[in-house]
C-alpha cells in the first residue's frame, strides 16, 4: 500500500517541488494551501505523514497540529518553517511533531528524516494492531459464562485489574481457566504494555527454579558461566504468573515469602539487593489447608499470597454455561478445521450436562475439538460426544496394517493428535508430570520435551 501524505504549505512552488519528489517515490499526495483545507482533508481521510508549514494564511501550523493529533495519533508530522526558533520547535515537539525542519531544504536530508518518520508511523500502527489482537484474545469477554458465580468473577477480575494490588491468588480445580484469568488481569491493567511471564513451579528442580526466578551471578554454580537475570527482574513493571505455586519446593517458599514482603531479592551467588515492581499472580489447584497440615506448604506464605483471592468455580457447578462454552468451542474449531459443523443436537447437550467434568473447561474443549475434528456433517450428535471411559477394551493400533491413502496424508493431524493426548494425560493425572509420563509410556524428560513443543508447560 502506498504512503499517504498530507502536504500543508501556502507556497505553491514548495508544494510542487515536494509533490514531485514524493510522487517519484510512489507516495499519494493530498495538497492543502491553508489550515482550513488541511482540516477538511483530515476529516476526509487518514494519512501516514503530514508535512506542515508553521505559518499559514489563516492559522498557525501548531493549531493544525493539535487537530491532526486528535484525528489520528499514529500519523507523524514534520513541521516546516523559514522562521526557526527554539521555543517554537520545543512547543511543536511537545504537541507531538516528529521533527522540525528549516527552509530551504536539503532534499536528501529531508528524505532521510521522512524515512525515519514513516518507520515510526509503521511501528505505532503495528503496536496498535497488536494491542487490538491482545484485547480480542484476552479481553474480559474472552472469559465465557453467564452463571452467577461467573458474573461475580467478572466483577472481581475487572476491579483487581485496574487497581494497584500487587499480589493476587487464583484458586480452583485443574482446567477451570486460571491461566486465562491471569492473562486477562494483566492485559486489562496499566501493566499491559510490560512483560507477562509465566513459570510453572513444578516444571523445574528447586535449584533451577530459584535460578529462573531470581537469576544468578557468574560462577554461582558449576554451569553458571555468565550472569543471568531472573524472571522477576525481566518482568519489572509487568506481571509474573506462578502456576502451581502450591507445589513449590519448601526451601524456595521462604525466599518467595521474603520477596513478597520486601519486593527485593538477591541473585543466586550474589550480594546486591535488587528491587523490582512486579505484580505476582499465583495459582494452585491444591488444597493448601491440607498441604499446610501435612507440612508441605508454609502457612505464612499462604497468608501473604492471599491478599486478593479469586476462586474459579468448577464447570459442573456452572449449569447452562456448558451449553454456552460448547457453542463457543464448536464455532472455534469448525472455523479452525474448516468443518461444516454449526449445531449441536439436544441429545448431545444432555450427555454433556450429565457428565461431571473432572478436567473442567479444558476437558470440555478437548471433547468438542475431537468431536468437530472427526465429524463430517453439520450437527453434532450424542454419538460424537466421547466423555469418560470411551472404550472398555485396550486402545491399540495395528501399525503394520495402516496404509498411506492414495491422496496422501496430512501430518498436521498427527501433531493435533499428539497435542490432544498430552492434554488428556495431564487432565487425567491432575497435571502430575511423572504420572502422565507413565500413562504415555514416556520418560519424564521425553514428556517434558513434548509438552514444551506443544506449549503445554
Amino acid at each position: 500500500m502506498s504512503i499517504r501524505v498530507l502536504l500543508v504549505e501556502d507556497e505553491s512552488l514548495i508544494r510542487w517541488s515536494l509533490r514531485q519528489k514524493f510522487e517519484e517515490r510512489g507516495f499519494r499526495v493530498t495538497e492543502a494551501a491553508d489550515g482550513a483545507a488541511a482540516l477538511e482533508a483530515l476529516d476526509a481521510g487518514t494519512f501516514d505523514l503530514i508535512m506542515l508549514d508553521l505559518k499559514l494564511p489563516d492559522m498557525t501550523g501548531l493549531e493544525v497540529l493539535r487537530e491532526a493529533r486528535a484525528h489520528d495519533s499514529d500519523a507523524v508530522t514534520i513541521m516546516m518553517t523559514a522562521y526557526s526558533n527554539i521555543e517554537t520547535a520545543v512547543e511543536a515537539i511537545k504537541l507531538g511533531a516528529f521533527d522540525y525542519v528549516a527552509k530551504p531544504f536539503q532534499m536528501d536530508q529531508l528524505m532521510l528524516t521522512i524515512d525515519k518518520a514513516l518507520e515510526t508511523t509503521k511501528l505505532r500502527r503495528e503496536v496498535r494492531e497488536l494491542r487490538r489482537q491482545l484485547n480480542e484474545e484476552f479481553g474480559i469477554g474472552t472469559i465465557i459464562g453467564r452463571h452467577p458465580s461467573m458474573t461475580k468473577l467478572f466483577g472481581i477480575v475487572q476491579q483487581v485489574a485496574k487497581t494497584g494490588v500487587s499480589t493476587i491468588f487464583l484458586r480452583g480445580e485443574t482446567g477451570t481457566g486460571k491461566d486465562l484469568v491471569a492473562r486477562v488481569i494483566h492485559h486489562n491493567s496499566d501493566r499491559a504494555a510490560q512483560p507477562f511471564i509465566n513459570i510453572t513451579c513444578t516444571a523445574l528442580s528447586e535449584s533451577l527454579l530459584e535460578s529462573e526466578l531470581f537469576g544468578h551471578e557468574r560462577g554461582a554454580f558449576t554451569d553458571a558461566k555468565a550472569q543471568k537475570k531472573g524472571l522477576l527482574e525481566l518482568a519489572d513493571g509487568g506481571t509474573v504468573y506462578l502456576d502451581e505455586v502450591g507445589d513449590m519446593p519448601p526451601g524456595l517458599q521462604a525466599k518467595l515469602l521474603r520477596f513478597l514482603e520486601e519486593r527485593r531479592f538477591r541473585r543466586v551467588g550474589g550480594t546486591k539487593e535488587i528491587g523490582v515492581d512486579v505484580r505476582i499472580l499465583a495459582a494452585t489447584n491444591r488444597d493448601l489447608e491440607k498441604a499446610i497440615d501435612d507440612g508441605q506448604f508454609r502457612r505464612d506464605l499462604m497468608y501473604r499470597l492471599n491478599v486478593v483471592s479469586i476462586f474459579l468455580p468448577p464447570l459442573r457447578a456452572r449449569g447452562d454455561d456448558i451449553r454456552l462454552l460448547t457453542h463457543h468451542f464448536v464455532t472455534r474449531f469448525a472455523t479452525e478445521f474448516k468443518k461444516p459443523v454449526t449445531t449441536v443436537e439436544d441429545g448431545a447437550y444432555e450427555r454433556l450436562l450429565a457428565y461431571d467434568w473432572p478436567g473442567n473447561v479444558r476437558e470440555l474443549r478437548n471433547v468438542i475439538e475431537r468431536a468437530v475434528l472427526l465429524h463430517a456433517g453439520e450437527t453434532l450428535t450424542a454419538d460424537d460426544i466421547a466423555v469418560g471411559r470411551v472404550e472398555e477394551r485396550p486402545w491399540e493400533w495395528d501399525i503394520e496394517r495402516i496404509a498411506l491413502p492414495p491422496e496422501g496424508f496430512d501430518f498436521e493431524k498427527l501433531r493435533r493428535l499428539e497435542h490432544h493426548l498430552l492434554e488428556q494425560a495431564l487432565v487425567r493425572t491432575n497435571n502430575n508430570q511423572t504420572q502422565a509420563a507413565k500413562l504415555l509410556n514416556l520418560s519424564r524428560d521425553r514428556l517434558r520435551y513434548r509438552l514444551q513443543k506443544h506449549n503445554l508447560l
